[in-house]
């Protein structure tokens, strides 16, 4: 797209370099002299900004590599250490854990301007996919870097993702061990990890490198979506566009810099300033917010879709929401790029975008938690009070007749008029039935908003009743509820539906807006 080389050296110096090695003609050819549409706003600042947050990645992560210890026994107090008695150590370290949190909060946000704008549509497919490989390498390393502090959270993340795997169909069971580097997360693990965790990052900026020739070779996209066609749809790339990607950026590292030194572990999770301990599990094991979203998608399935259980739907679908933006620029049939001229897709784009948002809440809660329901949880508590109590052993005789014999127990008692009756099994063919014969049955509701006060209300009538009655019979009802994973469900129904379903109906269904026949056209008029 930029056309013959408006390189010309200057000086003898340059002049013998650029014979050799041109590598001054291609800075020049690629940030001075590449036109750029004229009309980007500030959403196109962004990729400044992602090329800031991985050098200061690659940066202060290999001088926390010259400290830290891969090792159980260590990691955990070798990155305490850095941050208390290495020089600096404290601010490298924040730096590069708030700096994961900015590289994905500024990727999320490419990511989406992508998507509004329509830039993976040709010719930028390729442009597209190696954006979408350079954010599933960045979801592996930064799933590496938050198990390497070996922190609560750390260790118990580790263990989820990686049984997780091992529910893959006929790979996954190789790979999770290889991963492990046995059948349990431990010393193999944490320096297979470190050891990828260092490398990816080499990976994902030579996959960046392709990222940009690609971008030079398809051209830029802008937010009318037309076509470069002449001069006059242009500018320099400097100083045009290096102003305005250094002042976004500016505002970016001033942001950067809040996080880094008023609130470093606001981002993160307290448990993980707990050393990792295999014998007792947290109350909730939670990635960091950046993966909330796909991690609610892998708990939204609960239940079993025919052949496939549910930790196998939710593994697949976990890794479907992100391979489906693989194959996006064949998705969506319209062939108006910019959602600026597509009032119902623009619609459902931001639903889309609300629904991302609601994925990353419910990622961070617990799954069972009940958002609404249509009655308390309730039981029936049953006691006799007064009569005899009688308690006697039953003995069947295998196992398979137990139940046989406790029934024949349950059966004698009731003839003998007992009003209740309750069956302990001991043993795999023994056990006994309390019964208690006269008296007078008692009968009382209870009920609670939570399933937990439902059982503090139940204790508390035990206590209150106390020896009048030798035992309870409670019937516990649960109400029709609406739980997180139930919300979390829908919500990746909708993200599944947007992709595969609505994008390609909506290009083919959709009138759009007439589109200005050129770049020059809107922005000399201040059109819109």
């Amino acid at each position: 797209m930029s056309g013959p080389s408006t390189y010309e050296p200057k000086s003898g110096i340059t002049r013998w370099l650029d014979r050799r090695l041109p590598i001054l003609r291609l800075a020049h050819d690629s940030f001075v002299a590449y036109p750029t549409p004229r009309n980007l706003n500030y959403w196109w600042t962004f990729g400044a900004m992602l090329s800031f947050c991985l050098i200061v990645q690659i940066v202060t992560g290999i001088v926390l590599a010259m400290h830290y210890v891969p090792h159980i026994d260590m990691a955990f107090a070798s990155v305490q250490r850095l941050e208390r008695d290495v020089p600096f150590g404290w601010l490298i370290q924040n730096i590069h854990a708030v700096g994961a949190s900015m590289f994905f909060l500024a990727v999320y946000i490419h990511m989406f301007r992508g998507l509004y704008y329509g830039s993976y549509k040709a010719p930028r497919e390729l442009l597209w996919i190696l954006g979408c490989v350079i954010y599933f390498l960045m979801v592996a390393t930064g799933f590496l870097g938050y198990t390497l502090p070996w922190g609560q959270m750390s260790f118990w993340a580790a263990t989820v993702i990686t049984n997780l795997i091992g529910a893959l169909p006929l790979v996954g069971e190789s790979i999770k061990n290889w991963l492990m580097g046995g059948f349990s997360v431990d010393q193999p693990t944490i320096n297979r990890f470190f050891s990828l965790h260092y490398l990816l990052p080499f990976v994902i900026a030579g996959v960046v490198g392709l990222h940009v020739w690609a971008l030079h070779e398809a051209g830029q996209n802008n937010p009318v979506g037309v076509d470069v066609k002449s001069k006059a749809d242009t500018v320099p790339f400097t100083p045009h566009a290096t102003i305005k990607d250094l002042f976004a950026t500016t505002l970016f590292v001033i942001l950067f810099a809040v996080f880094v030194f008023y609130m470093p572990d606001a981002l993160g999770h307290a448990d993980n300033f707990i050393p990792a301990n295999p014998l007792q599990t947290p109350p909730e094991i939670v990635p960091e917010w950046y993966l909330l979203p796909f991690y609610a998608i892998l708990r939204a399935f609960d239940f079993n879709i025919g052949p496939i259980d549910s930790k196998l739907a939710g593994v697949l679908a976990m890794f479907a929401s992100i391979g489906v933006m693989f194959i996006l620029p064949w998705l969506d049939t319209s062939r108006v790029r910019s959602m600026r001229y597509r009032p119902i897709a623009r619609q459902f784009f931001v639903i889309f975008a609300l629904v991302c948002l609601a994925l990353g809440w419910c990622g961070g809660q617990n799954p069972g938690l009940v958002l609404f329901k249509v009655a308390p949880f309730s039981a029936t508590m049953n006691w006799v009070t007064g009569g005899q109590v009688t308690e006697r052993p039953i003995q069947a005789t295998s196992e398979s007749e137990w139940q046989q014999a406790a029934d024949a127990a349950v059966a004698e008692l009731r003839s003998q008029g007992a009003s209740m009756t309750a069956v302990v099994r001991e043993g795999a063919t023994n056990g006994s039935i309390t019964g208690v014969i006269g008296g007078t049955p008692q009968t009382r509701a209870v009920d609670g908003d939570t399933a937990d006060l439902l059982e503090e209300h139940v204790s508390e009538v035990k206590a209150e009743v106390g020896q009048a009655a030798p035992f309870f019979s409670i019937e516990r009802h649960s109400p029709a509820r609406f739980t997180v994973t139930n919300f979390s469900l829908l919500l990746t129904i909708y993200y599944f539906l947007f992709f595969l379903v609505i994008l390609p109906v909506l290009g083919l269904r959709e009138r759009p807006e007439r589109v200005p026949d050129t770049i020059a056209k809107p922005v000399t008029q201040g059109a819109s």
